[in-house]
């Protein structure tokens, strides 16, 4: 699981509260954070709002795609994809070819098209 501090959508103030709830991983985020009521209680324990919560989540979601490290985040943002709801609004053909254009922005490899099906077909799943 990545460390809870790869979220771009967490301002620092709240990050520091989130690590002293003892919520150190993007794993233990989305399990502290899995109902609505769960939401709403870290909400209240970080002084952030559900909407807040609901954010971190959705990037969660996506940095706990298989294959997923700092490298593909890096060509995620480059393409506008930091939470699983921005890669749900695109189509398939869209999403391979916003990752293949940032990967080269970056001066990256692009990941193989299987992977990027993979995460596509995933964030179909987790929807």
């Amino acid at each position: 699981m990545p460390p809870i501090d790869q979220l771009q959508r967490v301002p620092q103030l709240q990050l520091d509260r989130l690590e002293r709830q003892g919520i150190f991983t993007t794993g233990l985020l989305l399990e502290v954070s899995e109902t609505r009521t769960r939401r709403q209680t870290l909400a209240d324990q970080v002084q952030a709002s559900v909407n807040e919560v609901n954010a971190w989540r959705d990037e969660a979601l996506l940095l706990n795609l298989a294959g997923f490290g700092p490298d593909e985040q890096a060509i995620f943002t480059q393409a506008g994809v930091v939470g699983l709801g921005d890669l749900l609004a695109l189509d398939q053909a869209t999403f391979a070819d916003r990752i293949a254009k940032a990967a080269g922005i970056l001066g990256a490899t692009p990941p193989d098209p299987i992977t990027v099906e993979g995460w596509f077909l995933q964030a179909q799943t987790l929807e």
